[in-house]
């Protein structure tokens, strides 16, 4: 299915496809065809859907490349029962790819999908040319047993977070980066119509209590295999994060042959939407070199 690159993300529409396992997968699809022909697909971040995407991240993308964001098993307008791990996740990522008829891609993973995005690129090297990782981190890591109890209880326990909760996790407590975060939130809810179905308590549960803190548990060997991966690889952080610690992410630069790193000043969680125009210009020429 083409692109749309005639709109912009928050008026694109909302498509659907079924794949070889069954399940009817929610996407939208923006932007001009990339380049060298290769699509950037976008993994989003824990209980987020497509919409949750700030518009002028995508947008920016968009104006360069073929940019897919879309809703992996059991999450907002995707059929089926959300997976319990990040690796069922990856092999299910890959069912919608082949529905689409993609064969290799670019790889945006965003905190959870990031997660994702790591388990795609080892289980099938074949299909990823590079690689994007924002505010997430290594299996079996120290630290990565869980989130902080303030921001679980606070972003994760509501079925129905407000703003302030996700100010609090996304956004680092100065004004610049609140303000930052508020004009990203109201560009995220430009769209009043038509938005994507919004992810459900069971979804979020599986996705935090299983696959999440199963990424968590200990294990050198899973953290060993960073080393395999081959494919250039460009991380984004901020230099707060809330919610995975931002020495996660310097673990992963460190470990991934071929990864350099950004750290935002003054951002937390949400750093590639409070700097949404710096990600895009270092997002496009990474995929450009």
């Amino acid at each position: 299915m083409a692109s749309d690159s005639t709109a912009a993300f928050a008026s694109a529409d909302l498509q659907e496809i079924q794949a070889a396992n069954g399940i009817t997968y929610a996407f939208r699809r923006v932007g001009a065809p990339s380049p060298d022909g290769i699509p950037l697909v976008l993994l989003q971040h824990f209980r987020g859907n497509i919409d949750n995407w700030d518009p002028a991240l995508v947008d920016g993308l968009a104006a360069e490349r073929d940019v897919i964001a879309f809703d992996n098993t059991g999450v907002g307008g995707t059929t089926g029962t959300t997976p319990d791990t990040a690796e069922q996740m990856a092999d299910d990522a890959i069912a919608f790819l082949d529905a689409l008829g993609l064969g290799e891609i670019d790889l945006f993973g965003f905190s959870l999908g990031g997660f994702v995005a790591q388990a795609i690129a080892l289980a099938h090297p074949a299909r990823v040319r590079k690689l994007v990782l924002a505010s997430t981190g290594p299996k079996g890591a120290p630290g990565m047993e869980s989130w902080p109890d303030d921001v679980v209880a606070a972003l994760v326990t509501p079925d129905a977070p407000g703003p302030e909760q996700v100010m609090q996790v996304f956004y680092s407590d100065t004004p610049a980066s609140q303000e930052a975060g508020g004009a990203s939130l109201g560009r995220i809810f430009t769209r009043q119509e038509g938005r994507d179905a919004e992810v459900s308590p069971e979804a979020r549960k599986t996705q935090y209590y299983d696959a999440v803190l199963s990424w968590g548990v200990p294990d050198w060997s899973a953290v060993a295999k960073l080393t395999t991966i081959t494919q250039p690889t460009l991380i984004f952080q901020g230099d707060n994060d809330a919610m995975i610690a931002t020495r996660a992410s310097h673990t992963l630069a460190g470990l991934i042959p071929d990864a350099r790193i950004v750290i935002y000043p003054d951002a937390s969680h949400g750093a590639i939407f409070q700097y949404a125009a710096e990600t895009v210009a270092q997002t496009l020429e990474f995929l450009d070199a």
